[in-house]
Order: structure tokens, then C-alpha cells, then sequence
């Protein structure tokens, strides 16, 4: 079990995947770009208007048997954003997409449903 101060540690994110593409060598990995938004001003939150031109963060992701990088892009997902990168066949991945998923069975993305601005912080 954890307790609420650290699951508040987790910085769960709004991101659009802007590109997709599968990791040579791997039949399970995807190399994603993703746009989190401009920083938001220091006394307010994140701007709708924050698209195209803000932080980018490489994520690989094992989901390229449940998905196509064609379905992935323009999507705007729920993204871990405040892990330590860590090198995934030689590739950085800078944050982890979230997605529910029991093996064959069943795969989900948490998608974003509503235009949010990028970078919002899941509450």
C-alpha cells in the first residue's frame, strides 16, 4: 500500500502525441513524440492555446501490438511526466504513456476525451 502523499508525487499529465513510429529491432516498441504544452505562467494554468510549440518528450512504449503508430498520432493521452528517463534499447524515454491492459485480453489507452490544454495535470 501507499499512502496519499505518495501517490501525490506522481505528475500524471495531458499529452498529444505528435508522431509515432516503431523502434527498429523491436516488434513491441513504439518511439513516441509528445507535446506537453508551454509552461504555464507561474499564477495560472496551462493555455488552450499551447499546441505545436511546447515541451517535447521522447516515450517508448512496449504497445505496438495492441496499437499502429497511424492510430496514435494527434491523440492526447494521460502520461506519467516525473519518472527519471530511462534508456529502452538505446533510446531515452523521458515519461510513460498510461493504459490498461491484461495481456491479450484487452488494451486501453487513458485517453483525453475533452480539449484540454496540454501539459494539465490530472487531479
Amino acid at each position: 500500500m501507499i499512502t496519499i502523499d505518495d501517490f501525490k508525487k506522481v505528475e500524471i499529465r495531458a499529452g498529444k502525441i505528435i508522431s509515432a513510429e516503431r523502434v527498429e529491432g523491436s516488434e513491441k516498441l513504439l518511439k513516441l513524440s509528445v507535446d506537453f504544452g508551454s509552461a504555464p505562467p507561474e499564477d495560472g494554468p496551462p493555455s488552450l492555446e499551447n499546441t505545436g510549440s511546447g515541451v517535447i518528450k521522447q516515450v517508448i512504449s512496449g504497445i505496438a501490438k495492441f496499437i499502429s503508430p497511424e492510430e496514435l498520432t494527434g491523440t492526447i493521452c494521460a502520461f506519467v511526466t516525473n519518472l527519471e528517463p530511462r534508456e529502452i534499447m538505446g533510446l531515452e524515454s523521458q515519461a510513460m504513456i498510461m493504459a490498461i491492459s491484461s495481456g491479450d485480453k484487452f488494451f486501453s489507452l487513458l485517453k483525453i476525451s475533452q480539449n484540454v490544454p496540454l501539459g494539465s495535470i490530472v487531479k
